[in-house]
């Protein structure tokens, strides 16, 4: 068996600099690993065995030397299962439609893996949050059925294979702190952000799709939007120095999520309120981290925002470094 972990992201900065004719947004973002995570395991179920744990598997494999009169479409519709479970939100839709499924079906099909597997899932990271869970998810899928089935992909490989499921994936592979251009596949490694930032991350019970976040963004005129300044921040990262990050935080969907989500806002002010450096909503939202150098003051503001019950999910994090 084997696990890995799946880390969430904040963008430290996102700016939105074009549009392709796909539709996928051209942008660039400076992101960081956060030290919430989840945790998948991976276990092979074998093509021959029907039972295993206790458990009744239905294995369906390719058959070598079927008969002539067999049908051959049937034939090549019989695949290896995927079972996906997860340990502490049994209302998670874990079929086809969900990334891990999708990555581990990738990886199996492309190179004729006969086995099955058996994912588990413990979800911490927060869901339709704009911290990339799904995302995370899928990149550690890929890691750990290249690992489980002995596959031999670098990182690269994986990447490729990452940004056909999604534009985040390709980052949660690499993971750390980097900058992501393109649609988010175009990513150059940055050196760790200072050892002493805190981060307190604060997800309202409301979430925001991705969607509806971008379409948001795209009905703002184009002379209203206010782009950070993403190659101050990098520098800034480049030389460690914090003030300089904090003051160059910076998300142009803020503007169009905070109209409609006005909580928002009011998270950010109590984290400032309360010795953050710097506050930003994450991603498309909805939610919100702030930067902090001490952590006492984290946690005091953690428990400002849980009186003001404006946020369901929290957490007082450090980074996680790749």
């Amino acid at each position: 068996m084997i696990e890995k972990k799946a880390y969430g992201k904040v963008n430290l900065g996102l700016d939105i600099i074009g549009r392709r004719e796909d539709g996928y947004h051209l942008v660039r973002m400076v992101m960081q690993s956060v030290d919430v995570f989840d945790v998948l395991t991976f276990e092979k179920i074998s093509s021959d065995a029907s039972e295993r744990d206790g458990a009744k598997y239905s294995v369906e494999t390719e058959r070598i030397g079927v008969n002539e009169n067999a049908d051959v479409a049937e034939q090549q519709n019989k695949k290896p299962e995927i079972i996906i479970t997860a340990t502490n939100d049994p209302s998670l839709s874990l079929g086809e439609d969900n990334l891990i499924y999708k990555a581990a079906r990738l990886l199996m099909d492309k190179y004729k893996i006969a086995d099955g597997v058996k994912i588990s899932l413990t979800k911490n990271i927060p869901i339709a949050a704009g911290m990339a869970g799904g995302s995370s998810d899928c990149a550690a899928t890929l890691k750990g059925i290249n690992e489980l089935f002995e596959l031999g992909l670098s990182e690269e490989e994986l990447r490729e294979y990452g940004v056909t499921l999604g534009a985040d994936v390709p980052y949660c592979i690499m993971g750390g702190t980097a900058l992501s251009e393109g649609i988010g596949e175009v990513l150059t490694r940055l050196p760790d952000i200072p050892e002493n930032t805190v981060f307190l991350i604060a997800k309202p019970e409301f979430g925001i799709s991705t969607k509806e976040a971008y379409g948001a963004f795209d009905s703002i005129p184009e002379a209203e939007v206010k782009h950070p300044d993403i190659d101050g921040m990098v520098e800034a990262v480049q030389n460690g120095n914090l003030k300089g990050i904090t003051d160059r935080l910076g998300n142009v969907l803020e503007q169009a999520s905070i109209p409609a989500h006005p909580q928002i806002e009011e998270i950010k002010k109590i984290m400032i309120d309360n010795g953050a450096e710097a506050a930003l909503m994450s991603g498309s939202g909805p939610t919100v981290f702030g930067i902090f150098t001490d952590s006492n003051k984290a946690w005091q503001a953690l428990d400002a925002l849980r009186e003001s019950t404006l946020a369901n999910e929290l957490y007082v994090v450090g980074t996680a470094v790749k």
